[in-house]
């Protein structure tokens, strides 16, 4: 067997391992790279870390640590109740205010499930409230959080546009996010129409409960009081048990639990918060999200990571007391997670591995055929796994193959990006996990069912449709 076909191996085990024992990928990755890298290919430890990607690391860091304070001080609830006051009680739009919220947390950089972390349990609240079904809100979540992942601010879009840059091809970090954006709000309108959303048209929230466009009380509303649904007792859809009896199926919340601890930030408490005014703290924290926003892009181009830590840093003088356990809350599980997979990679570039996985790729003679097998294979891999793992290993590894310039190289990375990504709402990823551990007890089952169901629908047609949109155009 040859080193390079060995290395391959040794990547997919850390995938397979990952997704059925709770061992965390990155540190099996960083095990690996010590003990392939140094038993096997002799190198020194100074070699090994070459490879670990300190602008990655800081990125992470600063931008986790940032919106730990966002969370921590209310700005991100301020948000959440500026944006449902303006839809002024139209129910239907409140899944839509979520869309965007998740959508403006991972577009200003947090890590999808970090942001989704921040929203899921707030969402559920109000479907709670409202009568919207748990599976519609979670996948509004979902798709806001994929819709803003890859913005040049985020952890997905930055993964992506750093490997075409260091590979030297050509590559439109807007376009990028802008399709998926627009992929995201499509497929959002189609979980709209197709699981429940139709049913909300024209109900509004007035104060006195749910009420239909003639005044007349709505299926599923209040009992008087907006945000108790009738016929809810004290702890039936709260999460709690129903009627005093236990729960039949808990494996998906511990499923959950196992998931999501590889990507995602610390939970203080799960309870509904309402913040409805701007202290200093939130003014100062808004202020320090538009300057990041300003500052990162043409024609300033500074670092995201050591702007977003220093932003940070001047928010925790104005609120040290606030401050004092974000740090803990820096998303280390996904620093940890994407900084060894991304060291192991490099040894496998080191190693020839790359090139020569691209040669065999390139040399199938059918590279229409081969680029929609590339994306169903980050499609499968990444509804069992972390996309942030599988974008920081398959985008590496189809580089060779776009350097042959078979296909468009800007559409062929657009359609792995998406294909990998939207496929997040699978129960078996960590997005689609907190969705299923947030969802009300007495729903959990039925939520995993359909996020199954959902989820794996997704990785059949995702990678067909945008290779279909953006790869046999020749986009690139």
């Amino acid at each position: 067997m040859s080193l390079e076909i060995a290395s391959i191996l040794v990547l997919v085990a850390l995938f397979v391992i990952a997704t059925f024992v709770s061992v965390h990928m990155g540190a099996l990755a960083l095990m690996a790279t010590f003990l392939f890298g140094t038993f096997v290919l002799g190198e020194d430890v100074d070699t090994l870390l070459s490879g670990f990607p300190a602008d990655l690391f800081l990125i992470l860091v600063g931008v986790t640590y940032l919106f730990a304070l966002a969370k921590d001080n209310g700005t991100v609830d301020w948000i959440v109740n500026i944006l449902v006051k303006a839809v002024r009680g139209r129910v239907a739009l409140i899944p839509w205010v979520f869309f965007v919220v998740t959508a403006l947390l991972s577009g200003f950089g947090s890590v999808v499930p970090a942001a989704i972390a921040i929203i899921a349990p707030m969402s559920m609240g109000f479907s709670r409230r409202y009568g919207i079904r748990p599976l519609l809100m979670g996948l509004m979540v979902i798709n806001g959080a994929t819709a803003g992942g890859f913005s040049p601010l985020s952890i997905f879009g930055t993964i992506t546009n750093q490997v075409v840059e260091r590979n030297d091809l050509p590559g439109s970090p807007v376009l990028l996010f802008l399709a998926s954006f627009v992929f995201n709000v499509a497929l959002g309108l189609i979980c709209f129409l197709l699981f429940g959303g139709r049913e909300l048209l024209g109900k509004r929230d007035l104060g006195r409960g749910l009420e239909s466009k003639d005044g007349t009380p709505a299926d599923g509303g209040t009992d008087g009081v907006a945000g108790e649904p009738t016929g809810s007792g004290p702890s039936e859809g709260r999460g709690g048990q129903s009627g005093g009896s236990p729960a039949p199926y808990h494996d998906p919340e511990r499923r959950a639990a196992r998931r999501s601890v590889q990507t995602t930030m610390v939970k203080d408490h799960d309870d509904d918060v309402n913040v409805t005014t701007l202290d200093m703290n939130r003014i100062v924290t808004l202020i320090g999200l538009v300057v990041l926003a300003v500052m990162v892009v043409p024609p300033l181009n500074q670092d995201v990571g050591f702007t977003s830590i220093s932003i940070a840093v001047i928010i925790s003088f104005f609120s040290p007391r606030i401050s004092k356990g974000a740090v803990s809350k820096i998303a280390w599980p996904t620093v940890l997670l994407i900084c060894g997979i991304v060291t192991y990679v490099e040894l496998m570039e080191r190693l020839g591995t790359i090139d020569w996985l691209g040669d065999q790729v390139a040399g199938m003679g059918a590279p229409l055929f081969a680029a929609l097998i590339i994306c169903f294979i980050g499609a499968v891999v990444s509804a069992f796994a972390s996309t942030t793992g599988i974008l920081g290993a398959l985008i590496p590894l189809a580089v060779p193959f776009l350097l042959t310039g078979s296909v468009g190289e800007i559409g062929m990375i657009i359609a792995l990006a998406i294909s990998s990504s939207v496929v997040d709402s699978s129960p078996f990823s960590t997005s689609g996990a907190l969705v299923v551990a947030n969802s009300p007890e007495d729903q959990r089952e039925k939520v995993f069912k359909q996020l199954m169901v959902w989820g794996f629908s997704m990785v059949v047609i995702a990678p067909i449709v945008t290779w279909l949109i953006f790869v046999v155009p020749g986009w690139g």
